[in-house]
């Protein structure tokens, strides 16, 4: 196969994929603004670790879409992977940044997404030098989700998840034998 016709046939399923990864974005903001008013403890999102260059990636892939439109005189039809991509790194890494973690009345925004309180069957605290991580496991799903708590606010956030528990609101699992010794606000 001749690479001017394969490039554009692997540019298009990259931007299926850029595509796919912007439609969770987009909706991942709308729960956001709908939720946003439920607030009960939440903090800023740290930016990521790269966030500086999926910028930059963002500002050359508009370039390049501007320059194959303008200069080349491409249809925006045949630029679809690369405007997906302009897109995801452009607006949908930072927008998604802006997106507070932490603690709604429905629910955990964890740092990969938001979890229901009544998927929540078990939790792990993991203590660092600054902050401390949450760990949630899912009832329905085996994934676990991390959520990266600020230290000056670990207290509240232990607060929150017991008032939870006692409000039965999250149903922790027993792992082996339960003689009903530990009450499930313990274990938060």
């Amino acid at each position: 196969m001749a690479p001017e016709t394969l490039l554009p046939q692997l540019m298009f399923v990259f931007g299926l994929g850029f595509f796919a990864a912007n439609v969770k974005v987009t909706t991942d903001l709308l729960r956001f603004l709908r939720r946003k008013s439920s607030a009960v403890l939440i903090w800023e999102n740290p930016k990521p670790r790269f966030y500086g260059f999926a910028l930059a990636l963002g500002a050359v892939l508009g370039l390049l879409v501007v320059i194959k439109i303008f200069v080349l005189g491409r249809t925006p039809q045949e630029l679809f992977g690369e405007v997906m991509m302009f897109l995801y790194f452009g607006y949908a890494v930072p927008l998604s940044t802006r997106v507070p973690r932490g603690f709604y009345r429905d629910g955990v925004w964890s740092d990969s997404g938001f979890m229901p309180w009544g998927q929540i069957q078990a939790v792990s605290w993991k203590e660092e030098d600054e902050s401390v991580t949450l760990m949630l496991v899912s009832h329905f799903k085996s994934i676990a989700r991390r959520l990266e708590v600020p230290g000056h606010l670990y207290g509240q956030a232990r607060r929150v998840l017991r008032d939870k528990v006692k409000a039965q609101d999250i149903h922790m699992g027993r792992s082996g034998l339960d003689l009903g010794s530990r009450r499930d606000e313990d274990t938060v």
